[in-house]
């Protein structure tokens, strides 16, 4: 069976038509604002027209262990989509529309077809946020990795209007929390979850609803993006919270100026890999809230009479909680 490099027609011998297909992927993710190539020194973007106060949003971010999963099991096509979703999605929650994305892949040795599938996945992530990929850094380290081993991390910038950066502050008692579904652990927790999951389950395993152990635990983190950007045209949004590290319990408040985020733990989806590592681990609640997403990806904090329209805008959106009280911002679990 051809490998994925083969499928894109691409010989590993062929230098010149790799650099030239790397080329081909970055190119379709290009948007209006772009300057310059690939290759250049340094990327450039030009501001978009239309912001009375721009404001440039930036942040950072990498894949964690999730990407031993990836050598381990030799697929390596959405690897770069969890890269771009831990960066998009942590902008998106000031308001900000993504705008370009940069890699940086250290190898211990590079191996084109691997790369061509890493890329694969940082452009399928960068045209489903709707920003370009406009440059990166590709690092061989033989030093530091074996020669199959890498690690991959992004930056992203996005943009949006000084006067509509959501930031927490109009939050109020009785706003509800929506929660969008997450497809598995997304990109926190692999540190735990493999200890768990794979001291004593091979990655081929099945499980009720988990017919393979190892995809299941790969299973690309979702890309919020585009879908905040039209709640927030539609609805008045007033908070967003990236369920990343630190799951629900450390992440809501940071999005809270004061309030209790209280959470109806039987509204939130039941992902079945999350529901086996949290049962075969043994955790506490405390601590299976704090290190996984507990099938909740994203939330946003609207008012009340938002609600449905909110919901209407995602599939699977649930109301999961409300703001009570105005004292110290925090998470009660009911």
């Amino acid at each position: 069976m051809p490998d994925a490099y083969e499928k894109a027609g691409v010989s590993q011998t062929k230098g010149d038509l790799f650099v030239e297909h790397i080329k081909d992927m970055v190119n379709s993710t290009k948007t209006p604002g772009v300057l310059g190539g690939l290759g250049d020194f340094g990327a450039m973007f030009e501001i978009p027209s239309g912001y009375k106060e721009p404001v440039l949003v930036s942040g950072t971010d990498g894949v964690g262990t999730k990407v031993l999963l990836s050598i381990q099991m030799d697929k390596h096509d959405t690897i770069g989509l969890d890269c771009v979703a831990m960066n998009v999605d942590d902008i998106v929650c000031c308001g900000a529309k993504p705008l370009y994305f940069l890699d940086y892949l250290a190898v211990g040795k590079l191996n084109n077809r691997i790369a061509v599938e890493i890329i694969k996945g940082l452009t399928e992530g960068c045209r489903q946020s709707g920003c370009a990929l406009i440059g990166g850094e590709t690092a061989q380290m033989g030093d530091m990795y074996d020669d199959d081993e890498y690690d991959l991390a992004g930056f992203a910038v996005g943009i949006v209007e000084k006067s509509k950066i959501i930031d927490g502050s109009k939050i109020s008692e009785g706003d509800v929390l929506v929660g969008l579904p997450s497809s598995g652990f997304h990109s926190n927790g692999y540190t735990l979850a493999r200890k768990i999951l794979l001291e004593n389950h091979d990655l081929n395993d099945s499980f009720p609803g988990i017919p393979n152990l190892g995809l299941a635990m790969l299973e690309p983190t979702i890309i919020y993006a585009p879908y905040i950007l039209r709640m927030i045209s539609a609805v008045d949004v007033r908070g967003l919270t990236h369920i990343t590290g630190g799951g629900l319990l450390d992440n809501i408040p940071r999005t809270l100026k004061s309030g209790t985020a209280v959470i109806e733990k039987s509204t939130l989806p039941k992902i079945p890999v999350i529901e086996l590592a949290v049962k075969e681990g043994e955790l506490d609640e405390h601590s299976a809230y704090r290190t996984f997403n507990m099938g909740i990806g994203m939330v946003v904090i609207v008012p009340e009479k938002d609600a449905t329209k909110t919901m209407s805008l995602y599939p699977g959106a649930r109301i999961i909680g409300s703001i009570k009280g105005n004292d110290k911002p925090s998470v009660e679990l009911i």
